[in-house]
């Protein structure tokens, strides 16, 4: 196993951890709970191949619906969010940024990293509120999760990203 993988998996592992135990029993303004499953596909690095982001993607949003009881809606909007990933980052990256670039506050600058954090973060909540609800009968329920939920799931990335050294920030 290669060491990126290992770094994966086990980023994949403490995030799923958190996510289970800690913020799938929060409740932010009695709407949303922050899903920080965002933070494992904005963290790979921009050389990821297509098939490997979608496959980590896909196995991440499978384990959070088996233990979350989602049914399905972790998984496709992990899956989502793995398929866009590229074009975020490219969309937000400097253009004389190297191939093997990792999202963070050093290689892309703090206002673009904080423009790519928030628009994986509000996607990811977006879609996962919508196939919650799957209709617009209930938009304002809808949309008070997904900014609630986005907002705290925001602030909890930037202050993982400020917390974890970054010697260990390798993707």
């Amino acid at each position: 196993m290669s060491e990126t993988a290992k770094h994966r998996l086990v980023r994949m592992l403490v995030i799923l951890f958190l996510q289970i135990l800690v913020c799938n029993n929060m409740h932010v303004f009695g709407y949303a709970s922050p899903l920080l499953l965002v933070y494992m596909t904005m963290k790979c690095h921009r050389g990821s191949s297509r098939e490997s982001m979608l496959l980590w993607g896909f196995v991440l949003g499978l384990v959070f619906d088996i233990f979350s009881n989602t049914m399905g809606k972790g998984m496709a909007v992990c899956t989502l969010l793995a398929m866009m990933q590229p074009y975020l980052l490219r969309l937000f990256s400097p253009s004389e940024s190297v191939d093997m670039l990792v999202p963070s506050f050093k290689s892309m600058g703090l206002d673009r990293y904080l423009y790519y954090a928030f628009a994986n973060v509000f996607i990811f909540h977006l879609a996962f509120y919508f196939l919650e609800d799957f209709s617009f009968n209930h938009f304002k329920t809808m949309m008070n999760g997904t900014f609630a939920g986005s907002i705290t799931a925001f602030v909890f990335i930037i202050i993982a990203d400020v917390l974890i050294p970054k010697d260990k920030n390798i993707d």
